[in-house]
């Protein structure tokens, strides 16, 4: 035995984490001793120490199992009226809230009230068992569902109230609490069952000393299966060689009253040789009646219950489809029923029933057919839904007119040929219709061929042998024609609508694919399914805040659901146990919406609600391709919600790199004119009265270009904020790029003292349209980054160029220069190049701050060569608006 075989050995034996513990007290029939059993286990763990609490308990009025619940806690049942009747259950609510240690919850397999969160007892105790906390529970033999059928057999009484064979293949123990049927019935005489009128006619109808034994049989072996279980779970365990689980069950249905008896035995045989197993119906194209479709959906859902896997294949040769099916699933064991041939078809009878041909042509599988007794509600003859009126028509416009071109081709050819005439009327019809037309119009054509061109014409009778063999060949053609033409337009239908299906879902898988944010998939899920399977579809995730939402619940769809109560808490409960819930479930079933939780990675990312468009619910088939399809939709929600958080964390590191930068810009920046200022106040404080006036004027000038030097460090701070935030607003007018300039140099006038400034402007300048104060602050910044690079004295020029569509303010100097792989960079938010002869201290905002101005405009900012080959040149390119209409005042 392998490691990996061994490990997952060793996982199956280990609880799972967070769920509670599940003990089953199993027992034959009602009155063996099940609940005092279960009593009795709970008072020693009451003794021990351990919170115990009574869910719900059914004493029935027996003194002895009442005296058992002294002294456990009993948590209060809730009450409900349905129908004028006050109903009493389990508060599971108020379990839920008090965690005990312990709960008890007599008969599992009972049915909630109506409006319960579930409609099954078993349902709630899973939930208990979510949450944490252990059960003990009771059940007898007879309402196991795979059991259904065989009790029914034994007892002739039809078990309503059932639960599902893998609740006990989950269950952490199982204890059989046997007693032999002579002393149940004499217990049921002295009323320690039921009172003894109840007790007589239980007696009589159920509790016979055969239907007793039998069931206790039952019990015996699904105990005895459980042991066996386990016991090759603990080989596994050990690394011994144990039985091994090895081929597939396959078993074949069809829309029969057998379906469901099928499918329990499929369970059984399945549960006891360990072997996966699946249910499969073929869809041969052929209409089906409401009774039919409601057996195989019922058949079909029973399956899932019981823990099979539903497969429908489409195709036309049954038997066919079973085996390649088998072959590509690598099962080893076929199961299909054995129904009487009288109830079929001509088809059965030449080629054989589905069993017959598996038999023939399963080589190396095991066939097993189960002989099925006919059902007395069965219907004596298969019901096939009637055609449309119109079809049967077009059978009969199509044999008038093939009559008529016969009447005209009939004297130019000969006999035989005019009986293709009326062929191709039967295909027309086969192929535009269906089998029940097509084969009116060969009656038809049959009959007027036989009437008006068979000697002796006018009548029906056939003077000659071969005008017999003629027809005869004529109509088994036509029969044949028409079932041919039939089948393949039924095929052509089926491969249209598996087309469109895999159309929908290729372009689901492409637009899931595209989508970049979780609203993005959402729209495109809704979008997607709404078109596949015809249903009102919705995507709700949890949100708060958002707009457009209803309570805690944020709705992707084309229309915000309105949801009452109950479909409200069917979304919540499903969200939070990770399983479908809503309509066509047990749990709420009474909510329009079906709603089945996307999960990625275990966490739960919202949820996928299904609201069918008529009253009628969605079949199986459209359920299990809209489950299918919840797996893709919750993929691509994982993968956009971690790519929105991957893109948040980017964010927040560049947040933190630029605050840190900030601050270590800020510290060092701003430091400087501050130390400067108060070097210059302190000298004023202390030396003023000594210092003559020039050095005073010296001082407060420092102090004043220190100050403004400040402003503008301070300003490009407030301008950059604005500018990451969105807060930037453009107030435009008509200006003058020559007074831009002049105020800008205004500005600067101490910065450029020293430097040698040229204005370049041409004759005619057009207006620009744009926030002047904004223009201004980016040349400024530009002029103010150039003087502080250049050398003493050297030369700053201002140009400014126009042409048809743009308009550009250039500012050279003639600094040290910036490198080409570097020019991209200084308009990098920090970024500063190497500082020039009269390169002071800078933020590195400007120039950042410069391109966001610039860019706010639709105009862009670019570095190249400054003045003669060397130095910088800057270039703030604005692009030109019409230009208004100027009236000139002539005096």
């Amino acid at each position: 035995m392998s490691d990996a075989q061994r490990a997952d050995a060793f996982l199956d034996d280990t609880p799972r984490e967070g769920r509670g513990r599940l003990k089953v007290f199993l027992g034959a029939a009602p009155g063996v001793g099940k609940t005092y059993a279960m009593l009795q286990a709970a008072q020693r763990q009451r003794q021990s120490g351990r919170d115990v609490r009574i869910g719900v308990v059914e004493t029935h009025g027996r003194s002895e199992t009442e005296a058992m619940c002294v002294g456990l806690a009993e948590q209060p049942m809730t009450r409900s009226d349905y129908r004028g009747v006050s109903l009493v259950e389990m508060d599971l609510d108020g379990l839920l809230e008090s965690r005990p240690g312990l709960i008890l919850v007599d008969e599992l397999a009972h049915s909630n009230a109506p409006g319960s969160r579930h409609s099954k007892r078993w349902q709630d105790v899973l939930e208990l068992l979510d949450a944490g906390l252990d059960v003990y529970t009771t059940v007898n033999v007879q309402h196991l569902e795979s059991l259904n059928d065989q009790v029914r057999a034994i007892t002739g009484v039809q078990v309503r109230e059932t639960v599902p064979d893998w609740i006990l293949q989950q269950a952490d123990d199982i204890l059989l609490i046997d007693l032999p049927p002579r002393e149940l019935l004499e217990r049921l005489r002295e009323g320690k069952v039921y009172v003894p009128e109840q007790a007589r006619a239980a007696i009589d109808a159920f509790f016979t000393q055969t239907n007793l034994t039998a069931l206790r049989e039952l019990a015996m072996q699904t105990a005895a299966a459980r042991v066996d279980a386990d016991l090759h779970r603990r080989h596994r365990l050990l690394g011994q060689t144990a039985p091994a689980v090895r081929g597939r069950l396959l078993v074949g249905i069809d829309g029969d009253v057998h379906a469901e008896g099928l499918v329990r035995h499929a369970a059984r045989v399945a549960e006891r040789r360990h072997l996966p197993w699946s249910v499969v119906h073929i869809d041969t194209g052929t209409s089906k009646d409401e009774l039919q479709l409601g057996y195989l959906q019922s058949a079909q859902q029973l399956a899932e219950r019981l823990g099979g896997e539903v497969v429908e294949l489409r195709a036309e040769r049954v038997a066919r489809s079973l085996l390649d099916h088998a072959i590509e699933r690598r099962a080893t064991l076929v199961l299909v029923g054995r129904r009487d041939r009288s109830r079929f078809g001509w088809k059965v009878w030449l080629k054989g029933s589905v069993a017959e041909q598996l038999i023939k042509a399963g080589r190396g599988l095991e066939i097993s057919v189960l002989a099925q007794e006919p059902a007395k509600t069965a219907p004596k003859r298969r019901v096939r839904p009637p055609a449309d009126w119109h079809d049967y028509l077009l059978a009969g416009l199509a044999t008038v007119a093939a009559t008529a071109v016969a009447l005209l081709l009939a004297r130019y050819l000969a006999l035989p040929n005019i009986s293709l005439v009326f062929l191709a009327a039967v295909l027309v019809v086969a192929v535009r219709s269906s089998l029940g037309p097509a084969l009116a119009c060969a009656g038809l054509s049959f009959l007027l061929y036989d009437f008006l061109f068979i000697p002796p014409t006018f009548t029906f009778i056939v003077a000659r042998q071969e005008d017999v063999l003629t027809l005869l060949f004529f109509l088994l053609m036509a029969v044949l024609a028409g079932n041919l033409a039939s089948r393949q337009r039924r095929q052509v239908q089926a491969l249209r609508q598996t087309q469109t299906e895999t159309t929908t879902l290729l372009d689901l898988s492409r637009q899931l694919g595209a989508a970049t944010d979780v609203r993005a998939v959402a729209s495109a899920a809704v979008r997607q399914l709404q078109q596949l399977a015809k249903t009102e579809a919705v995507v709700a995730t949890r949100s708060d805040a958002a707009p457009g939402t209803q309570g805690h619940w944020s709705y992707v769809s084309d229309a915000i659901p309105v949801l009452n109560d109950e479909e409200q808490a069917a979304a919540d409960w499903s969200l939070k146990h990770g399983q479908p819930a809503g309509q066509g479930t047990d749990t709420l079933p009474n909510s329009r919406w079906w709603w089945l939780p996307l999960n990625a990675d275990g966490q739960p990312l919202g949820l996928l609600g299904i609201r069918s468009v008529g009253t009628a619910p969605s079949g199986p088939q459209k359920r299990r391709l809209i489950a299918a399809l919840a797996q893709p939709i919750a993929q691509a929600l994982g993968r956009a919600t971690l790519a929105e958080e991957l893109e948040a964390a980017r964010l927040h590191g560049q947040t933190e790199e630029l605050r840190s930068a900030l601050l270590a810009s800020v510290s060092h920046d701003l430091r400087t004119p501050l130390t400067a200022m108060r070097g210059s106040i302190d000298s004023l404080a202390s030396l003023g009265h000594s210092m003559s006036a020039a050095d005073r004027q010296e001082l407060l000038e420092a102090t004043r270009d220190e100050a403004e030097r400040l402003d503008r460090y301070i300003q490009n701070l407030l301008d950059m904020t604005r500018l990451g935030h969105g807060g930037l607003k453009l107030i435009r007018d008509w200006t003058t790029p020559g007074d831009i300039i002049a105020s800008a140099l205004q500005r600067l006038q101490r910065v450029l003292a020293e430097l040698r400034v040229e204005v370049l402007l041409p004759d005619s300048l057009p207006l620009l349209f744009v926030h002047p104060a904004l223009i201004e602050q980016a040349l400024v910044n530009v002029l103010e980054n150039a003087a502080r690079f250049s050398p003493p004295n050297g030369r700053l020029q201002v140009a400014v160029h126009v042409d048809s569509s743009s308009l550009r303010f250039i500012v050279s100097d003639e600094g040290p220069g910036v490198p080409e792989p570097e020019r991209a960079k200084i308009f990098d938010m920090f970024y500063t190049a190497a500082r020039g002869d009269r390169g002071g201290p800078g933020t590195g905002l400007g120039l950042a701050i410069c391109q966001g101005m610039i860019g706010a405009h639709g105009g862009r900012v670019s570095v190249g060569e400054g003045l003669d080959g060397r130095g910088t040149s800057v270039t703030l390119e604005l692009p030109l608006q019409p230009q208004p209409h100027l009236e000139n005042d002539l005096s």
